[in-house]
């Protein structure tokens, strides 16, 4: 920061009009549209980019140096004046603002002086008249010292949501499907071992990651997804075995989607900073953001799709007979600027693909409706996936009272207990919100599917829809990710795997997401022939391990990579025209390729299906991860 003081006689200002750079600012009020005083010290502040690294710092710095200055002046009244002319390197306007009024603030709670302000974004015409004495004048410039205490945030991009969620307080109950209420100091979690593994993990609070997750080693062997070198943290690179399971999940979390009535949508990815409704949705949103540059203008990288669903709620024509209202669209791509401790595979990333639905409806009564269907939907797609997971549901209490028998469906719903978290003041935008979480092989717990009744969002961005009654109503908005983040989807499934693997039993994908469904195998290479002629006959994600090696090599290979179905074709299958099938998990079979096809049928059907991503002949594949 650079700040230029003067010792005045007098000093005025009025404002002309808007700066181009902050042309998204509101209006600004009469009383400030000029100002002025009589004997002051003013202070000409531009903040630069380096003061982003520590505005705390930098403000306390300014402060000081202005208040010790007013005192050898024995001045009564300081005027801080914007003024970007003093710098060449300027920091965006809500670096800037943010900055400034940390300064006010400091000056103000020193209580010896009237603390003016002349405002920040526009044009300004001045008069000034300096005293012309030797201390009349002085100019600094300040650097953050990085002095940052621990535990403080100074991030620019953290919401005061994220600020807000370690001083939450709650009350924690237990409810089950036959209508019981019970605090969990008292329920016996004998009977529920992962539920008290997510209740331990709800309580400890810490996010840190202390070990790899199993699911780490898995998902590079399998050569699916690994870490990005030339990327920020929390951002991946997904192999082409990976980007197949990628792609089926998202079609069947689209298929079931759109099945229950969402309208598909796109939106972009990034949102200007000062929109005014977007600006202040963001300290209601417990996420970091990343932050872009364009044009002299901040964009934040959106954490969910809700932003452009929003725009284009707000900009279509409802009335009630059209409610409810259902939005949806995979976020390619969703960011948040996760802590780097927090990081860890594909449990908590940076970038990530979120199904995220928003579906307006009339009331809380038309909302608690549809909680339990999309909690339905949302059951239905876990299952698919062939996961296991606990249910957390959290309340504002004020919403809960309203209805108190609304917990006790979702527990019967979800056909077990589930952990309740009650709220005595409602912090963030939304008064319920249903959790579907995943225990991992460390015992942590990390949200998959989730659904939330938001009572702000409408008022917020003037989302209406006309009532019977031909009046314009603010509807109620609903955010559900029917599966939760699909990179979480991936990383539940290996976790569910590895623990599989830690029990002695046999891991493998669901045959629907396997890379590869059936592998044939010919015990020498005179029967390559035969085998390449199976390829096409074989309606599924065959191939053909036509490598230099053993038989029992390429065996051991096939397991290794979890292959459902291991066709091992010699002298004898030719002859016989039946097949030698070991099918994982289970024994070895003959089979014609008729009865193979109806077995993988029986499976798969009903679910999405994309041919392979790899080379059919494994002798011509690379090799991802050495």
């Amino acid at each position: 920061m650079r700040i230029l003081l003067i010792h005045t006689d007098k000093f005025s200002y009025h404002v002309t009009e808007k700066t181009s750079a902050v042309s998204k600012l509101a209006e600004l009020d009469e009383s400030r549209m000029k100002g002025g005083c009589g004997e002051a010290l003013v202070a000409f502040m531009a903040s630069e980019k380096t003061d982003e690294q520590g505005i705390e710092s930098v403000a306390k710095q300014a402060a000081a140096t202005i208040v010790e200055q007013a005192k050898r002046l024995s001045v009564g009244t300081v005027m801080l004046y914007p003024y970007a002319h003093l710098s060449s390197d300027l920091s965006s306007p809500r670096v800037a603002t943010k900055l400034l009024a940390r300064v006010h603030e400091l000056m103000k709670e020193t209580g010896e002086f009237e603390v003016l302000e002349a405002p920040f974004g526009f044009y300004k015409g001045f008069d000034i008249a300096c005293k012309g004495h030797p201390l009349s004048e002085l100019a600094k410039t300040f650097t953050p010292s990085g002095e940052k205490k621990e535990g403080k945030e100074e991030d620019l991009h953290v919401s005061e949501a994220v600020k807000t969620e370690d001083g939450i307080t709650s009350d924690w109950r237990i409810f089950t499907p036959d209508g019981g209420d019970i605090p969990t100091a008292e329920f016996d979690m004998k009977s529920a071992p992962h539920l008290k593994e997510m209740c331990d993990y709800e309580f400890e609070g810490s996010r840190a990651v202390t070990e790899p997750p199993a699911h780490i080693e898995l998902m590079r062997r399998l050569e699916l997804v690994d870490y990005e070198p030339a990327s920020d943290g929390g951002n991946m690179r997904w192999y082409p075995q990976g980007q197949l399971i990628k792609w089926l999940a998202e079609e069947q979390v689209s298929r079931l989607t759109n099945e229950y009535g969402a309208m598909r949508v796109e939106t972009p990815i990034m949102y200007d900073y000062e929109h005014p409704n977007l600006k202040s949705y963001l300290n209601r949103f417990p996420a970091r953001q990343y932050v872009v540059i364009s044009d002299q203008k901040e964009f934040f990288l959106r954490f969910a799709a809700c932003f452009g669903q929003y725009m284009m709620q707000h900009d279509m024509q409802l009335s009630h007979r059209m409610l409810p209202c259902r939005l949806y669209e995979i976020s390619h791509y969703s960011f948040r600027r996760e802590q780097s401790g927090e990081l860890a595979g594909l449990r908590r990333l940076r970038t990530f693909t979120m199904p995220d639905l928003h579906t307006l409806v009339k009331d809380k009564a038309a909302a608690r409706e549809e909680f339990l269907a999309q909690m339905k939907l949302a059951q239905k797609c876990l299952d698919d996936f062939g996961l296991e997971y606990e249910v957390a549901v959290r309340f504002v209490r004020g919403f809960l009272d309203e209805d108190p028998e609304f917990a006790r469906s979702i527990a019967k719903q979800a056909g077990r207990p589930i952990l309740g978290e009650i709220w005595e003041e409602r912090f963030f935008y939304f008064v319920a919100k249903l959790e579907f979480n995943f225990i991992d092989a460390q015992g942590k717990a990390f949200c998959l599917s989730t659904v939330q009744i938001d009572v702000e969002n409408t008022e917020r961005f003037d989302i209406t829809y006309v009532d019977e009654d031909g009046q314009k109503k603010h509807p109620i908005l609903m955010h559900t990710s029917v599966s939760g983040a699909i990179d979480r989807v991936l990383c539940a499934i290996l976790e569910q795997q590895a623990m599989r693997i830690k029990n002695k039993e046999v891991p493998m994908l669901p045959i629907w997401l396997a890379p590869t469904q059936v592998r044939i195998i010919p015990v020498a290479e005179r029967h390559n022939d035969f085998c390449a002629s199976l390829l096409p006959k074989i309606p599924y994600r065959a191939d053909f391990d036509d490598r230099d090696m053993s038989v029992g090599k390429k065996i051991r290979d096939a397991g290794r990579n979890w292959i459902p179905y291991v066709l091992v074709v010699g002298d004898n299958e030719i002859e016989s025209g039946s097949l030698t099938v070991r099918v994982r998990g289970g024994d070895q079979e003959t089979m014609s390729i008729e009865q193979l096809n109806a077995a993988i049928e029986e499976k798969v059907k009903g679910l999405p299906y994309k041919p392979l991503n790899v080379a059919a002949r494994m002798s011509v594949r690379p090799i991802f991860v050495g």
